[in-house]
């Protein structure tokens, strides 16, 4: 079999028209018969280009509202047929069949319709394409001798390919268009798939089918023996990291990846906590080392860097809202380096200072945090299988707060609480952190008991507590075993603990805050992150 495959005929059936006359007037210039299906039919002929439409190699038209065009042997025959196989070559001419070595089709836009605010369940199901993949299975299983097209940034390469070589394919090209081509039906499929599981309504069903899409290769995991890749969800329901665009740096790293999420889900509940103010965060390793909101982005920025500038070296930043030039000039003044920045939005003038000041730094545009209605399942794989569970979406509200020792809270602690809760929620448990004035001061998170993270936190924020504007609040991500933990707090400072409860000894941390003349406030929630 000669490597060079020659295009003579050629079926065309794309909904997306990108691009379509320059490379349709292309084929046709070169002297490749054309065949098309309705709309793309149409729109050929309107531009003069000749064209055979699909019903006229079929003998049979187009029907059901152009649900069947494309489904009959003259069609598939023509695609599928192997050259070299006489048995399949003596079908054709029995049957009056002519190859076509040329298919073009991108799909119906399922993906965007989905996304259409208030679109109906039916007119999504219209959006799922039948003929089309079958069309460019076809093809691609039989890529020996056809060529396969599925985007409008393939057509400039194919254009120059069949210049360069008296209007035939390399096999390479075939292969490499073949590939792409599955990958488009696979990504199709999982996004129909999807949609249909959510509607369906099952949170946890008896057998779990996952579909993702390969985005991209990382150069490694979390350490340089390891590989890895990054899997997409072929219709995500809101902000995220793999959909986000990224508009400057490096490629993002498997731990970048996981720092950005992190980032950004923090920032989204702080925002929904607080929406009248600017929520930004700092991750370091999965954990928040700095966490603020303020009306003022620029701000908010220097009050979540300056929760722990040491661990703030080279970590992850997201922001609530669209990074400014006055913004991205706070970061580059105040720190000394930053690996990403992920944020709504970037104007021009700041993805310019962040790119100039750091030549690697990835800025992600993650466009409207908004979220789906209701909590993604969440999955972890561990050696055997993978566990599953609902995303912690609960945030705290002042008005659930149950108030159990000591002065009541006024409005401003009530809200430093809030915040302080919810910075909590995001820490490795055991988590402890420590804030005031809408800010983070410090945390410990990630240790084997509750008493050691709050020595952390203090040492963190040991230098300020005594200074500044308003009362130091600390935050546990779930209750007190023993009031040893609570003293240490007091002891260094804080003037309100807020804490799930539920231990067997919450009376005596009560007795302690009451005593101290410490606020003492309950959420009935308990937080774990593991």
């Amino acid at each position: 079999m000669t490597d060079l495959v020659p295009v003579r005929r050629a079926l065309i059936s794309v909904s997306d028209k990108t691009d379509l006359l320059p490379f349709a007037r292309a084929l046709h210039d070169a002297g490749i018969e054309l065949i098309s299906t309705g709309g793309t039919a149409r729109t050929l002929s309107e531009a003069g280009i000749p064209v055979v439409t699909v019903d006229t190699v079929t003998g049979f038209p187009e029907m059901m509202d152009g649900r069947v065009k494309s489904l009959h042997p003259r069609i598939h025959g023509a695609v599928l047929a192997r050259r070299d196989d006489t048995s399949h070559m003596a079908a054709m001419i029995e049957h009056d069949i002519e190859p076509i070595d040329l298919v073009c089709v991108n799909l119906y836009p399922f993906e965007r319709t989905i996304q259409i605010d208030g679109v109906s369940d039916s007119e999504v199901i219209e959006q799922i394409d039948i003929g089309g993949p079958s069309m460019l299975r076809s093809a691609a299983k039989n890529h020996d001798f056809v060529t396969v097209v599925t985007n409008s940034g393939q057509y400039d390469r194919l254009v120059m390919e069949l210049r360069t070589n008296d209007n035939c394919t390399t096999r390479a090209l075939r292969e490499e268009f073949a590939a792409t081509a599955f990958s488009r039906t696979a990504e199709y499929d999982a996004a129909i798939s999807g949609w249909m599981s959510r509607r369906a309504g099952a949170r946890f069903p008896d057998v779990l089918d996952l579909s993702f899409v390969a985005k991209e290769s990382l150069r490694y995991g979390e350490n340089p023996h390891q590989q890895a890749t990054l899997y997409a969800d072929p219709v995500p329901r809101g902000a995220s990291i793999p959909s986000s665009s990224q508009l400057r740096g490096k490629p993002l790293s498997y731990n970048n990846i996981l720092d950005a999420a992190a980032a950004l889900e923090l920032v989204q509940d702080m925002r929904d906590i607080h929406s009248d103010t600017t929520a930004v965060a700092v991750i370091k390793h999965t954990n928040p080392c700095g966490a603020a909101s303020d009306a003022d982005p620029a701000v908010a920025f220097s009050k979540a860097h300056a929760g722990d500038p040491l661990a703030a070296y080279g970590g992850i930043v997201a922001v609530g809202g669209v990074v400014s030039a006055s913004t991205a000039a706070r970061m580059t003044d105040e720190c000394a380096f930053l690996e990403v920045v992920v944020a709504e939005g970037f104007d021009p003038e700041a993805v310019e200072l962040l790119g100039d000041r750091w030549k690697n730094v990835r800025l992600l545009e993650a466009g409207e945090l908004r979220r789906s209605t209701r909590p993604e399942i969440i999955y972890r794989s561990i050696p055997g299988g993978l566990l599953a569970q609902e995303q912690d979406r609960h945030l705290p509200s002042a008005s659930d707060f149950r108030h159990a020792a000591g002065p009541a809270p006024d409005e401003r602690m009530a809200r430093d609480a809030e915040l302080l809760a919810v910075v909590a929620k995001h820490l490795k448990s055991n988590a402890i952190c420590i804030g005031r004035a809408g800010a983070l001061l410090g945390a410990g998170a990630g240790q084997m008991d509750r008493v050691a993270s709050c020595r952390i936190a203090i040492e963190k924020t040991s230098d300020r507590l005594g200074t500044g504007d308003g009362v130091p609040v600390a935050a546990s991500d779930a209750f007190f075993p023993f009031p040893d933990g609570p003293e240490l707090l007091i002891d260094a400072g804080v003037g309100c603990i807020i804490h799930p409860g539920g231990s067997k000894r919450d009376d005596e941390t009560f007795e302690l805050c009451e005593k101290r003349g410490v606020t003492c406030l309950l959420t009935g929630v308990r937080h774990f992150r593991h």
